[in-house]
């Protein structure tokens, strides 16, 4: 196959679409905002990227096992109450600088046919720590894109996160915006140890609040507690049994 390969499912009119992104990284967190949006709302599958910077493997899955080399997909959502969404997400990302680059101008390339001018990035920002109070950090295109951000709740902060932000979701932010669109990063605080269904309800949070749609969290909340629950577990195998104070003598 050639390095990438893009399969064109179906070519709907889209009413002025939004690109969002959601690929694995941090706490799953954008990966899990983008496929609750698309388990909430009605969808539709219509591209498919192949690569062969993506993991050399295939998914298995149905009773006969039918095997599906690994790619990225496009859905489009279109929401009454606000305006179409072009939807990315996978199980990977590229392996390579180099591949990095190359599939998200083609990214790019598949939302700007489509006619979006505008793309949110979604991801999870480490914190090292279990988080109580889920903050969404931000990062732009342009200055003038803050402002509406900030009205939603999301925050600011120098040199934050550390390091920069990687892979597609900072590409969308630099070859977007040299590319015109009007490009967001959606960062929700989160561990970086487990998969956070809180930290990716705070993102859609903020993303409903700047595109005006309503959607349900009940799904997401039932993940939150049964991940509530794991945590729990760790924190007891952590901290080990508690001795009785009678107990609480010399042995050796």
């Amino acid at each position: 196959m050639e390095d990438i390969e893009i399969d064109e499912v179906a070519t709907p009119e889209l009413d002025d679409p939004v690109l969002i992104e959601g690929l694995p990284g941090v706490g799953h967190v954008g990966k899990l905002a983008a496929e609750h949006l698309l388990e909430e709302f009605d969808s539709e599958l219509v591209r498919r990227v192949y690569a062969t910077e993506f993991p050399p493997q295939v998914s298995v899955d149905g009773e006969d096992g039918v095997a599906s080399l690994t790619c990225a997909e496009f859905h489009t959502v279109e929401i009454d109450e606000g305006p179409d969404l072009l939807v990315l997400t996978g199980d990977h990302q590229a392996g390579s600088n180099e591949g990095h680059y190359r599939l998200t101008s083609t990214f790019l390339d598949i939302a700007d046919s489509f006619g979006a001018e505008r793309a949110f990035a979604l991801g999870g920002v480490p914190t090292g720590e279990l988080v109580e109070e889920y903050t969404v950090l931000g990062a732009v295109s342009a200055a003038e894109l803050a402002d509406d951000l900030r009205e939603a709740g999301v925050e600011f902060r120098p040199d934050e996160p550390a390091g920069g932000i990687v892979g597609v979701s900072g590409l969308i932010l630099g070859l977007g915006g040299r590319r015109g669109f009007e490009s967001a990063c959606l960062m929700g605080e989160t561990s970086g140890y487990l998969v956070d269904p809180k930290s990716a309800q705070a993102v859609l949070e903020v993303l409903e609040a700047r595109l005006g749609f309503e959607i349900d969290y009940a799904s997401l909340e039932d993940r939150a507690e049964e991940m509530e629950e794991v945590v729990g577990k760790i924190q007891e195998m952590q901290e080990g049994p508690a001795l009785p104070d009678d107990d609480l003598r010399y042995i050796g």
